[in-house]
């Protein structure tokens, strides 16, 4: 009886121990890991008229190098292009300004840099061997002053697709990207790699976005700095 009894117990735990291997796991490991990397952009930009002044705009960046210097931040050109009084939130809650000091806007892509000391860095892995169908997450921050017009504060917000499709110079997801997210970081759900920078979405369907594949971006940051992203 107590050799049954002991042999039951065992393969309790061998069943719990292998319900607790549950994907989602790895998902919301590989998030809370990104997390501190992710920071809130926010930007002047011209109005529609003069008499109205400007007006503000968001993005989501990357930390991708820091140091006693300050920090560099990886986001996508658009969302900068002829933005002035640049900020960036940090942790949801500190704001620091911040100055671009390198972009591409062929490849679309842009290195602002905070006087920020010490901020988590992201890893930043490889988009050569992904392949459609494969599930990836992002973290970014979409429309934030409509959070925070309802009283809902500022979070980063964490969404869940795949990988549709490998087009010319960029990565199909079946991802909503919505304003404010340009830049945020795309990764592998199983194991937190970012593969890409999300970018844009067809304004006629909006649930097909596009990244820019992160081997690209890397390419971009090794030229200006070979550390950066790696």
């Amino acid at each position: 009886m107590k050799m049954r009894a002991l042999f039951c117990t065992a393969a309790a735990a061998v069943m719990l121990a292998a319900c607790s291997h549950d994907p989602d796991d790895a998902f919301v490991s590989a998030a809370d890991k990104l997390r501190p990397a992710v920071v809130l952009l926010t930007m002047d930009v011209p109005g529609d008229t003069k008499k109205d002044g400007p007006d503000s705009e968001f993005a989501t960046g990357t930390v991708v190098a820091s140091g006693k210097w300050g920090s560099d931040i990886l986001t996508v050109q658009h969302a900068i292009d002829k933005a002035w009084n640049l900020r960036v939130t940090i942790n949801n809650k500190e704001k620091v300004r911040a100055r671009v000091i390198a972009q591409d806007p062929d490849l679309d892509v842009a290195l602002v840099r905070t006087h920020r000391p010490n901020l988590p860095v992201a890893h930043l892995g490889k988009s050569g061997g992904v392949r459609p169908g494969r599930l990836i997450g992002l973290l970014g921050y979409p429309i934030p002053d409509q959070f925070d017009d309802e009283g809902l504060g500022l979070a980063t917000s964490l969404n869940s697709g795949r990988i549709s499709s490998l087009r010319e110079d960029a990565i199909e997801v079946t991802l909503p990207i919505v304003p404010g997210e340009s830049g945020s970081p795309v990764f592998m759900a199983d194991n937190g790699e970012i593969v890409g920078i999300a970018e844009s979405r067809f304004d006629e369907e909006r649930s097909i976005g596009f990244a820019l594949p992160i081997d690209d971006a890397k390419s971009f940051l090794h030229r200006y700095d070979a550390a950066h992203g790696l």
